[in-house]
């Protein structure tokens, strides 16, 4: 008996293989010593260190889903928590909310925050083109508006948040569903929930055309031009460039920020990121716009450095500037 054998079709390089059959891989193929960083980590509903994660479906016809992370009260706390909605990053293609990488950083600012961090397990491209992880991300949204006016019930949620302080937060591609999920609360009434703030760290800002950063910036383990090229090619709506507005918020195709009803915004930069100068144009048309914007530079650092833990656990640079994201942050939030 034959088996049909399925052909490669494209593959970026240890993250993701895709075959001809429509068939997607992402089992990581790099260096097994860091294979850890995308390998899911449990819920658990007791406190480990402060923080306890608990994993539960928003949508029960899609299977839209969310991990919460709940930070242990302290006697200093005020009644209830900030709550913040992240969206993880890696390309709109791989990685999940429970990825060891994010859990090791949002029960880090949970902590630090004083913040119940929501993170939505958003649908991956090739299988969902764009806009499938900008609508999850909207609809997590939408399920906490939900909860704020006692429509849908989450006990942790119903407990301890205040839904009068919610923050929006992505890493790199996460980023970018900050800013399109951020553009589309503005459009409607969330009340009594109320948008806080939004902070894009290391968005995938890009342009069809290379950046200076781009062709001068070394590549990091986290970003690399074929990461860059291949993973848009496989999220972005077929025959779509990468001016698109959710990959490029800030082009021509885009609709004006000055447009936009935003919250207050955090952007957060590292200094030798390869998609540096595409994030601070972002930045300059957000200033331009008169839109309440700040900046976070970590000097030396690379894109989504501080979801390396090797190098946090290795390289005390690196450990120190992890720290001061996170307490930049924090102090974001606090202040808002």
């Amino acid at each position: 008996m034959v088996h049909d054998q399925k052909t490669l079709v494209d593959e970026v390089s240890g993250w993701l293989r895709v075959y001809d059959d429509g068939s997607v891989e992402r089992t990581w193929t790099g260096p097994p010593e860091v294979k850890f960083l995308s390998e899911p980590v449990p819920p658990h509903h007791h406190f480990v260190a402060g923080v306890a994660a608990a994993d539960v479906i928003i949508n029960p016809i899609s299977g839209l889903s969310v991990r919460i992370y709940l930070p242990e009260k302290n006697p200093t706390d005020p009644d209830k928590f900030p709550v913040v909605l992240h969206f993880h990053g890696g390309g709109f293609c791989i990685t999940r909310a429970d990825s060891f990488m994010y859990y090791h950083m949002y029960t880090k600012l949970a902590k630090s925050a004083r913040a119940i961090v929501v993170s939505v397990y958003l649908r991956l491209a090739p299988e969902n083109r764009l806009p499938a992880a900008c609508d999850d991300g909207f609809e997590a949204l939408q399920w906490l508006g939900s909860l704020s006016r006692t429509e849908s019930h989450e006990t942790w949620l119903d407990q301890h948040a205040d839904f009068n302080r919610v923050f929006l937060i992505g890493d790199s591609s996460g980023g970018n569903v900050v800013h399109e999920v951020a553009a589309r609360a503005g459009h409607v009434d969330l009340s009594p929930m109320k948008l806080s703030g939004a902070i894009p760290i290391h968005p995938g800002f890009v342009r069809s055309e290379r950046s200076k950063s781009e062709l001068e910036q070394p590549e990091s383990p986290f970003l690399t031009l074929d990461m860059v090229d291949k993973f848009l090619k496989l999220a972005l709506p077929v025959n779509c460039t990468k001016d698109h507005p959710i990959t490029c918020p800030m082009g021509e195709a885009a609709p004006p920020l000055e447009e936009l009803n935003l919250p207050p915004v955090l952007l957060c930069v590292a200094e030798n990121d390869m998609i540096k100068d595409t994030e601070m144009e972002y930045y300059e048309g957000l200033k331009k716009a008169q839109k309440e914007v700040e900046l976070l530079i970590n000097p030396g650092m690379g894109h989504s450095f501080y979801l390396n833990k090797v190098a946090v656990d290795l390289d005390p640079n690196t450990a120190a500037q992890t720290s001061g994201l996170i307490q930049g942050i924090s102090e974001f939030i606090q202040k808002h």
